[in-house]
């Protein structure tokens, strides 16, 4: 290979490196914009991060759209205290990310304290420039 050709697929290398490494910088920003929605939930904030066509599945297999979503945290009926994400991979492939995570939060459920610990499985899409949730599926640890 000559050494244009070499310096042109290093060039090419870094550039999909340095792409791949920003989508998922930005996707890793939406999650913890997430995290905090959670904790201090608006209908604006809540609307913004999550698409219409959200399916957000809990570990319990109560399952919810957009809406439901929305209400039931600015309501209050999930009321979270503290939340935190560990043990977080996020893969991008084009406009799709896949995040999982261990979500350690405290809650109050109908004003009773509780701690839970659950995997999550999220998915983002890319729409219109900004990545918005559009899947969601908790489960029990064992």
């Amino acid at each position: 290979m000559s050494p244009m050709k070499t310096l042109l697929t290093i060039a090419l290398l870094m550039s999909v490196t340095f792409a791949f490494a920003q989508a998922e910088k930005e996707v890793e920003t939406r999650v913890n914009e997430l995290r905090l929605a959670l904790i201090d939930p608006t209908v604006d904030n809540l609307g913004e991060i999550s698409s219409m066509d959200l399916t957000y599945g809990h570990s319990s297999g109560k399952m919810e759209n957009q809406a439901q979503f929305i209400e039931a945290l600015v309501s209050g009926s999930s009321d979270f205290v503290s939340a935190s994400f560990e043990n977080q991979t996020i893969q991008v492939k084009n406009n799709v990310a896949i995040v999982r995570h261990n979500l350690v939060a405290d809650v109050l459920d109908g004003g009773k304290a509780n701690s839970i610990k659950i995997g999550v499985l999220l998915v983002w899409q890319k729409e219109k420039g900004s990545w918005k949730l559009l899947a969601r599926q908790a489960y029990k640890l064992p």
